[in-house]
């Protein structure tokens, strides 16, 4: 799809350090950019700003056109869900803020701070991370949907006549509960059903160690697993990606010696004793 002249240069563009950190650069100029926007600005500030965005937009579209270019075919191009995540916000941003449109585009143009993400590896990992780790939370989610449901029917039917605008039925004891999971002024709710029920202290403990202190580190351990995951994903990437270029670049990397192991030790050191012994009958 490329002339093959340009493509190495293209490659070396797209990749450079320099160039992704202005691009960068100008994400983070995009960004306060749109923050100042939602301020009172005297008029030739305004007009000022406006003329950055539409320069930000031209460069953000320069940047998309020099990356789709450096690519090897539209299909490893668009493979990429970050690519067209990247296009969508580009072409998106292209829209004229006016109009039918204006709250379209404004948005579309708040969105592209989310490039950020897209263009450093470690967020992209992190957003990925996150993305893997869904399916396990939902199930994590669920198990906690049944606690909240259990105790919710049961703090409706305990403590409906204490207070009936807090546990009136099973969904506001429910959202009670989750006021109480995020300590939220969770001992005022306490001490009055203790008033009428005094070991209802049970009742908050327990739920309080199952949903907050087990499922929320459930939680966690469930995204810290993925992204160890995502971690040696990234590694490996990248020396795949470091072996690549030197394979175009003519460099050939010798293999590493294989380092001996304490059993290799210890079988070579057997090897030497009987040797050694051998020696000595040989001499006598």
């Amino acid at each position: 799809m490329q002339a093959s002249g340009f493509l190495p240069i293209l490659k070396r563009i797209d990749q450079s350090k320099i160039f992704q950190g202005f691009v960068i650069f100008v994400i983070v100029v995009s960004a306060l950019s749109i923050g100042a926007h939602t301020y009172q600005l005297p008029l030739w500030l305004e007009k000022s700003l406006y003329i950055l965005d539409f320069a930000i937009t031209g460069f953000f579209l320069f940047e998309l056109v020099i990356r789709y270019m450096a690519s090897d075919s539209n299909k490893a191009f668009f493979s990429k869900g970050w690519n067209i995540f990247d296009t969508v916000i580009v072409i998106g941003s292209l829209l004229p803020v006016g109009g039918s449109t204006i709250l379209l585009a404004r948005l579309l143009r708040i969105f592209r701070v989310l490039r950020l993400v897209s263009m450093v590896p470690e967020l992209r990992m992190l957003i990925n991370a996150l993305i893997k780790a869904i399916p396990r939370m939902a199930y994590i989610g669920l198990l906690m949907f049944v606690i909240f449901y259990i105790y919710g029917a049961m703090g409706s039917m305990f403590f409906a006549e204490i207070n009936d605008f807090l546990w009136g039925d099973v969904s506001i004891a429910m959202l009670t509960l989750f006021r109480v999971s995020t300590f939220e002024s969770w001992t005022s709710i306490m001490y009055e059903t203790m008033e009428v029920y005094p070991l209802s202290w049970i009742y908050y403990l327990t739920f309080i160690f199952l949903t907050t202190f087990t499922f929320l580190n459930m939680m966690v351990g469930a995204v810290l697993d993925v992204m160890s995951e995502e971690t040696q994903l990234m590694r490996e990437q990248k020396q795949a990606a470091f072996e690549k270029q030197q394979a175009e670049a003519g460099i050939v990397v010798e293999p590493k010696p294989a380092v001996a192991t304490e059993a290799d030790i210890a079988k070579l050191n057997a090897k030497i004793d009987e040797l050694t012994e051998l020696l000595k009958a040989q001499q006598k």
